[in-house]
């Protein structure tokens, strides 16, 4: 991971350049490359501490910290009035976490190791909270569609209000179940917990920086090269936002450690969708520019798809590399519909 960091630390430096003479479109491009390394630093530190604390923990703490990257770009972007953006960043999320993370997991591992298993019953109950939100979304895109009056803005909020108790219900039902009997990796003792959490730390404050850059170019670069705020919301921001699942998740994948792969891409989006989601509406009506639940059909068909495609490939406790080039074929067809419509 060091010799990652030196190859990028010219991007973080050019982007407090950049930020400092005003050069916004480079800034944007800088904040992307940037946060990627840093991403990678906090999915290694967190990989580290999940050896110390057991295989449920360990992936509740990488999907934690890996979403802490996407809370806060869409943080910087609420703060800017950008709802349409963290939308579609929380819609993205979703769909590259399932598709593109748990894809690339399952054709890693699949390639590396053969026929994989991993804890069903755990898995199932996890999309089967993901089908909640999905519920939360079409309700309002049916029920109050092209209505964004005072009704609209109490149901999200209330909608909030059941998404966040559900997720806590779900993540106690979970941490009362049995632990999965795992092995200590041996990149675990590589870092003590002190240097982890220093790192975690270090690279969280970065990532925060460095997601202030990139949403203030976000306006000059849909001016400039035309791309919609939602293409970047919905595609760019959730791949730099994910790549620490991507670091995360495809290592234990290549590790032969399935139950930490699907935890880390299937809780990711769980807790996109029942927590960071409540989260930044709760900060929205705080910052008194409330921000309503009601997705466009877009958003909520793909990720829909995405969650149903997941439930048929948890159905048996395996997986193989086939499943995983499924899944990443599914992406590559939601990520051309979105740029092209």
């Amino acid at each position: 991971m060091g010799n990652i960091l030196y190859y990028f630390l010219p991007a973080i430096l050019f982007s407090f350049y950049f930020e400092y003479t005003g050069q916004e479109i480079a800034v944007f491009f800088a904040a992307c490359l940037s946060i990627i390394p840093l991403a990678g630093i906090m999915g290694e530190a967190t990989d580290n501490l999940s050896g110390y604390v057991g295989e449920k923990v360990g992936g509740l703490l990488n999907a934690t910290f890996g979403n802490a990257t996407e809370l806060l770009i869409t943080l910087f972007a609420l703060k800017a009035g950008l709802f349409s953006v963290v939308k579609a960043s929380i819609a993205g999320s979703i769909l590259g976490n399932i598709l593109l993370v748990l894809g690339l997991s399952i054709l890693v591992g699949g390639i590396k190791n053969g026929i994989q298993s991993f804890d069903r019953v755990h898995v199932t109950n996890q999309t089967s909270l993901m089908f909640l939100s999905v519920i939360a979304l079409i309700i309002p895109a049916v029920f109050f569609h092209n209505q964004a009056g005072y009704a609209l803005r109490e149901f999200s909020l209330l909608v909030a209000v059941i998404l966040f108790v559900i997720y806590f219900l779900g993540l106690f039902f979970s941490m009362r179940r049995q632990d999965v009997v795992c092995e200590i990796t041996e990149t675990s003792g590589r870092w003590s917990k002190r240097k982890s959490l220093i790192l975690l730390g270090l690279s969280t404050i970065l990532i925060a920086v460095e997601s202030e850059f990139l949403v203030s170019g976000i306006e000059p670069v849909t001016q400039t090269l035309g791309w919609s705020e939602f293409f970047i919301g919905i595609i760019i921001i959730p791949v730099i936002g994910n790549a620490a699942e991507h670091f995360a998740a495809v290592l234990m994948a290549f590790k032969n450690k399935m139950d930490l792969a699907f935890e880390i891409a299937i809780g990711s989006s769980t807790q996109i969708a029942l927590l960071v989601t409540p989260i930044l509406i709760f900060i929205s009506f705080l910052l008194g520019t409330p921000m309503t639940i009601e997705f466009n059909y877009y958003e909520i068909v793909a990720v829909g798809l995405a969650v149903i495609i997941a439930q048929f490939i948890s159905l048996d406790g395996e997986s193989n590399w086939l499943e995983g080039c499924l899944l990443l074929g599914a992406y590559a067809i939601v990520g051309f519909g979105f740029y092209l419509v």
